[in-house]
């Protein structure tokens, strides 16, 4: 015979400060993982979200990101005659050739410096990344040293208003527009003329190039093409939306592995205050198990029963944790990435994953706190229970 839930119920309420101060405790932990959780899938889709699905993007062999990487200009035309790559309306392939480079600029907030990416692109590239739209202003004029800002950009630091001007290279650049990115990382870019940044960083290669292929499926016929081509033999392709997955691991791997071990520190501390609290109900109710056991009840029924007092814990600590976390889903940080040494400004992102994972982690710290002072309050003896009134 089981003892009823609404017996576990009663005895939490009796003792409303211990109980509310552990699950206070599991809360804090699960809200430390959560958030981390959500940090590095943040990084993870703002990331990913930048590339497309239909995009290529060429690269220097080795180069760990496109800030590294170097194409030269006749590798550049030679793969422009592919004719796995799709044709606009005006029958021009649908490429961006792209110069990649860091400039700094002062934040608003702390007035210190951060690496800002400074992204030469054809317009073409904004066709070909439709998440890309003009807020304010007006793109940029290509006979001109005019840029447009990414939102996360406007922001967050100094001197990025329309009509202002950033001087880098060896040039004045007058902003013109601010763009969104539909979240994705470049928003947290400097966006201008392809030619006009290479001139002013007087750059004889490009960075990267996009291709547009006509269809997915075209992917490995383009790539055979590729790699069967002697003059490109010091380059490599990727899918844009691969690429930038690759980009957003390091950062995103190294925010899960300092959250797990911020949160294991802090879930041994919810674990020992867990165990305390149930310790002290056992103590509190020697007779009350002793009249239990001589109703009838079972060990292993008074051993479920505190273990339940445990979950019951565990998972309101659990749900307020996760409610306190998901509200971190309303605020954008930005963070150093580690592939591009350039900011990248990201929001947290809470998935029905992180709140299973946080749950069973929950779960889990009440099963080990509650466990030893549930077979204590199982093992009593019955006589020795009752008389100790």
């Amino acid at each position: 015979m089981a003892i009823p839930l609404a017996y576990n119920y009663r005895n939490l309420l009796a003792r409303k400060l211990t109980t509310l101060l552990t699950v206070l405790g599991v809360a804090l932990v699960v809200f430390v993982l959560t958030a981390v959780l959500m940090m590095a899938n943040g990084v993870k889709k703002t990331l990913v979200s930048t590339g497309s699905d239909n995009n290529i993007i060429v690269l220097r062999k080795s180069a760990t990101s496109d800030v590294l990487s170097a194409v030269g200009r006749e590798s550049a035309r030679l793969i422009e005659t592919f004719p796995e790559i799709a044709t606009a309306e005006d029958g021009k392939p649908m490429i961006s050739k792209e110069a990649v480079t860091i400039i700094n600029l002062y934040r608003k907030e702390s007035n210190d410096m951060g690496n800002v990416i400074v992204r030469g692109v054809s317009l073409d590239a904004v066709k070909m990344r439709p998440q890309v739209k003009i807020i304010s202003g007006r793109i940029w004029d290509p006979a001109k040293s005019e840029i447009i800002v990414g939102k996360s950009i406007y922001d967050r630091f100094k001197g990025c208003d329309i009509g202002q001007t950033l001087k880098f290279g060896t040039r004045n650049w007058l902003i013109v527009g601010v763009f969104e990115a539909g979240k994705s990382g470049f928003e947290s870019e400097v966006w201008g003329d392809i030619e006009q940044m290479m001139s002013a960083f007087n750059r004889p290669y490009y960075s990267t190039m996009i291709a547009r292929l006509r269809d997915q499926n075209q992917k490995s016929s383009f790539k055979t093409r590729f790699e069967s081509e002697t003059r490109l033999q010091q380059l490599q392709i990727k899918g844009e939306k691969e690429y930038y997955n690759e980009q957003s691991r390091p950062l995103a791997s190294f925010l899960t592995v300092l959250g797990l071990i911020i949160t294991i520190i802090f879930s041994v501390g919810a674990m020992i205050g867990a165990m305390i609290t149930m310790y002290a109900s056992v103590a509190n109710r020697t007779v009350e198990i002793g009249t239990l056991r001589a109703l009838g009840f079972l060990r292993r029924n008074i051993l479920l029963a505190f273990l339940l007092e445990s979950l019951l814990i565990a998972l309101i600590g659990g749900a307020l944790g996760i409610l306190l976390a998901s509200a971190l889903q309303f605020i954008t940080i930005s963070m150093l990435n580690f592939s591009s040494f350039s900011e990248i400004a990201f929001s947290f992102h809470l998935t029905p994953l992180i709140i299973v994972a946080a749950f069973v982690f929950a779960l889990l710290m009440g099963i080990i706190g509650g466990f030893f002072p549930a077979i204590r309050a199982s093992r009593l003896n019955i006589v020795n229970a009752l008389r100790a009134s």
